[in-house]
């Protein structure tokens, strides 16, 4: 059994029996017919994935993870907040109409700021840091940036990622503040599993523990049974992920230089309806 499917069937169940309901609120999100999109949550969830042992990613329904990929290249490496610049969709309900989600995610990543060594934007600071001082614990991200969020299409919801060092793997903590556990919740594991995975290849570490703290994990009410009926097949064994060795600079690596064995995951046909 996959572990990221045994983490997440326990999560959601226990979403579903122990979680609290919002339907007494007015609610921002809502569905495309016009209705609320009402949640039921948990407060402060925390999971652990050792990527020394098995990839992350969920069997009971394919998560595609090559646009996962994409996504987390699109921020990380190309800095990039133009939808023009992702070969997915996923961001289109949120884009204006030159493709500009504003001041968000990749927008944040690549602003640069002076140090002593000299100017850097978060990614580089990151990898500077990881190769000339592993032992600090001061390597994070973060784009939740309080000035700049009237300028963005949507406030980040995975918002840092903190990076140590312990001996020669290298770890790392994913915070994020909401959590669409249907939708989203293994795509973003599998993607900053995949960053945390690269960087450390890049920077000399084998990848260690990867951590996920959610705030506000929760389930809107048009996909409980959708979930209901996820978290009762059976799951199958985590694939193995494959990252060509040869690439040594972060801005380097491409799409083709992964791939992934061994991945069986269930068949899964209903249309997820997503809250904006």
């Amino acid at each position: 059994m996959s572990y990221a499917d045994e983490l997440f069937i326990k999560n959601c169940r226990d979403i579903l029996d122990n979680g609290v309901w919002d339907t007494d609120y007015d609610v921002r999100p809502h569905w495309e017919d016009g209705k609320p999109a009402h949640t039921i949550k948990r407060f402060g969830i925390v999971n652990r994935y050792d990527l020394s042992k098995e990839f992350p990613i969920m069997t009971l329904r394919r998560i595609f993870w090559k646009s996962a990929l994409d996504e987390i290249l699109w921020i990380w490496q190309k800095k990039s907040n133009n939808i023009k610049d992702l070969n997915s969709k996923v961001w289109d309900e949120w884009a204006d109409e030159t493709g500009s989600i504003g001041k968000a995610y990749g927008y944040q990543m690549g602003l640069k700021s002076e140090y002593k060594e000299g100017w850097f934007d978060q990614t580089d600071r990151i990898l500077y840091d990881l190769k000339n001082n592993p032992t600090s614990r001061r390597i994070l991200s973060n784009i939740y940036n309080i000035p700049d969020l009237h300028d963005m299409r949507l406030y980040p919801c995975a918002y840092s990622m903190t990076f140590n060092v312990s001996g020669k793997k290298l770890n790392a903590i994913l915070n994020q503040r909401s959590q669409d556990m249907l939708t989203a919740n293994n795509w973003n594991v599998c993607q900053y599993a995949l960053l945390l995975m690269v960087i450390a290849q890049v920077t000399g570490f084998e990848p260690g523990e990867f951590v996920h703290v959610i705030a506000d994990a929760h389930i809107y009410d048009r996909h409980v049974d959708m979930v209901r009926k996820l978290i009762e097949k059976e799951p199958f064994d985590a694939p193995k992920v494959h990252i060509n060795p040869e690439v040594k600079d972060f801005y380097e690596f491409t799409k083709d230089d992964f791939t992934m064995e061994g991945y069986k995951y269930h068949d899964f046909n209903e249309k997820i309806p997503v809250a904006i």
